[in-house]
Order: structure tokens, then sequence, then C-alpha cells
């Protein structure tokens, strides 16, 4: 966002909480039929149509559309927007440090770390003495590929509700590997097929994998490579990758990373006797699992669970808290058993990609 509106100035220290006024959010930050606009700033965030200023949160397709006028994200996001939308990433990207705040309009905004994916980020926008954060998608686990999410204390904190529900208690990471690995053992011969997303979750995959001991081979499907080619030109070290295509056998006892639909597909027959698996906070429900044909769930998520939801409403010390997308009933019923104020935002458009 260039021009007076876009003023960088030097970064916070350590936030501290701002107490909130008697004036409500809602004179200043609006759920509308573009997204959730930021009236005195004149931004929105994460829209899901064409405006004229955005802030983007990170570069998943249902957070990060085509077409906006100014895009403003870090560094990272950009360069992931402009692997995947080309010119429709935006007419005028400009990047943002984590702390680094910016003077728009009236806001002082900055950026925290939301450690969902690699670039990602949540909007800390402050406004006569009020401090409001939209977390976007975020989660609070460990992740090789990305900086871990940063609690940021707030009057008002605007939420993802992907896994609000008690039924989505996420493995660790640890665990989850040790079924791959024992996988891998017991099954020599055939071909380990995970379906993971192409963003976020294929990469940090490969280096669960490498962590768990796997130096070898991983195999990719060539809509995985330009992501992992980027993550490598950022300084994600993904170790040996290779193209299926470029294979010469039929990969038996080796890992092949692919997009979830081409699981079960005609793609799939090239493999020795495929074992489908598939890595999401999905994979916790059984029937889904047995729905895609999944014989190894992988319970590996890029978003927080039900015990890290809550956790982290208790962390940051807001009085209210807005909901933007997923199950908003069970948060919001969570929230006021907590005391504090809660709204569903019901926004239009999130959620939409496969693989979470």
């Amino acid at each position: 966002m260039s021009g007076a509106k876009g003023r960088a100035v030097a970064a916070p220290p350590a936030a501290a909480h701002i107490p909130e006024m008697a004036q409500g959010f809602e004179t200043w930050l609006r759920p509308n039929d573009r997204g959730l606009h930021c009236v005195p700033g004149d931004f929105y965030i994460d829209p899901h149509a064409p405006v004229e200023r955005a802030i983007i949160t990170h570069g998943h397709s249902d957070h990060a559309r085509p077409g906006n006028a100014k895009v403003l994200a870090t560094a990272e996001t950009l360069a992931i927007m402009k692997v995947r939308l080309g010119e429709g990433a935006g007419r005028s990207l400009q990047s943002l440090a984590l702390g680094e705040r910016l003077q728009m309009g009236e806001v002082t905004v900055w950026l925290a770390p939301a450690g969902h994916v690699l670039g990602s980020a949540q909007v800390v926008m402050e406004y006569r003495g009020q401090r409001a954060v939209v977390s976007g998608d975020y989660k609070r686990r460990a992740d090789a590929t990305c900086v871990g999410f940063e609690v940021v204390p707030c009057d008002l904190f605007v939420t993802e509700a992907t896994f609000a529900l008690p039924v989505f208690v996420h493995e660790s990471d640890a665990h989850e590997m040790a079924k791959l690995m024992t996988s891998l053992a017991a099954f020599p011969e055939r071909t380990h097929q995970i379906g993971a997303y192409g963003l976020g979750k294929c990469q940090r995959l490969v280096m669960m994998m490498r962590q768990a001991g796997l130096d070898g081979p991983v195999w990719l499907h060539g809509a995985m490579k330009p992501l992992c080619d980027l993550y490598e030109r950022l300084g994600i070290d993904l170790g040996d990758l290779r193209l299926v295509s470029d294979a010469t056998d039929k990969l038996a006892g080796q890992v092949v990373i692919c997009p979830p639909s081409t699981i079960g597909d005609r793609w799939s027959r090239r493999f020795a006797d495929p074992l489908p698996a598939f890595a999401s906070g999905w994979m916790r429900i059984r029937a889904r699992a047995r729905q895609r044909g999944v014989e190894l769930p992988l319970i590996i998520s890029d978003h927080a669970d039900w015990p890290e939801l809550v956790q982290t409403i208790h962390d940051v010390g807001a009085g209210e808290i807005w909901i933007t997308h997923g199950r908003d009933d069970a948060l919001t019923l969570q929230c006021q058993a907590m005391g504090l104020k809660a709204r569903a935002l019901s926004l239009v458009g999130f959620g939409e990609e496969d693989g979470e």
C-alpha cells in the first residue's frame, strides 16, 4: 500500500494489553459482502471479492484471491501468491516484515506470525486505544517450515474455527510419523501414496519425515513441485525430492506425495500395490477416511485443534471474540461459557481448500 496511507514506522516493543474503550468494535471493523473491512484504515483482510486495498494473511486460495488492486502481506506470502496467481496477485504489492508497524489512515497495522504455513501472519490493528487481532488460519504446533504462532494480547480476537468441535484433538506429530514409519517397514513392497495439500502440508510432511529419519527420496506429483521449489528458494531445505514422472519403476517401498484427489484415481495405477494415506485433521473422523478409501489416516493439520483454539482464546485475554468461519456454534458457546462476548461472522468463501 504505497503512498501516504502506507507509511512504515518503528517496530513495536513486546505487545502490551490496551484497555478497551466504550466504543464498540463494530464502528470501525465491519463484515460485509466483500469480507472484513477496517473502515478508518480503508482496507479489507482476506477479501473474497476484489477490493482496492487488501491485507492477506497467507497464500491459500480461500484467503488469497486474485484481482485486488493493492496488496499487503509478508514477503513469503507475496512470493506464494505470485507463483499461484501470476499477475492476478495484485496490481501493487507491498511486503511488511513481522513486527514492522505501518500507518494506514488512522489505524496502526502490524503483522505477527500465525504458524499456519510459510509466510502466514495475524493482522494486528490499533485504533483509538483498542487493539484487534485477526488470526487468519493458525496452529500452535511446531513446524520447521514456518515461524510459530505468537500470542498477541488484544481486546478483540477474530479467530478461525475450522476444527472447533471437542472431537478434534490432533495427535502429536511424533505419533503420526511413527505410524507412517511402522507402515513403511511392514509393507516394503507397497508404494505409500500420501494425499496432502500442496501449500504448507506437503512441505511440512517432508520435513516431518526427514526429522523421523527418512533420508531417501520423496516422490512428488507434478502439481507439488512449483511450491516445493519456492520453499527451497526461500531457504527451506526439503532434501531429495523427485518427480513421479521421472521414475523408472513402480516405486515399491517409496513415499509419494500427491493431491488428495489422485488417491484411487487412474494416476495411482502406476505404483506397486499403492497404500493410500491422507494427511489431514479430518482423518480424526474415521468415516471420512473410509469414504476416501484411506488405509493409513494421518492426523496432521495446519489448523489449531479444539484444545488449542480454547487455549488461544484464553491466552490473548480478549473480552470479545469474533469467529470468521468453521464450526462457529460450538466455539461461540464455549466463549460464552468463559464469560466472553462472542459473535459468529459466518464469512463466506473460507474453508474451501482440500486437505486441511
